[in-house]
């Protein structure tokens, strides 16, 4: 389902897609801009998970963590 939201464009872009659209075989101008905006959308979101990927790794780094084997620390497992 589309929901319908107000774009506000430099008059020079304006001009270049309304001059160009067809040019570039899209339908209308509306399917251009929803294609060019969902371009964007899509880099950005690639863009905010690397973020987030980064962020998680630093914390992961800075997090204290206990020992999970130090009740069997210095056992002589060879000898068992």
């Amino acid at each position: 389902m589309l929901i319908q939201s107000k774009v506000q464009l430099e008059k020079k872009i304006y001009e270049f897609i309304k001059n160009s659209y067809k040019d570039l075989r899209y339908k209308s101008l509306s399917e251009y801009m929803r294609d060019a905006i969902n371009i964007k959308v899509e880099e950005d979101q690639k863009r905010l998970r690397e973020l987030k990927r980064v962020n998680a790794m630093k914390m992961i780094g800075k997090a204290p963590y206990e020992n999970l084997f130090e009740s069997i620390e210095g056992d002589d497992f060879e000898n068992r």
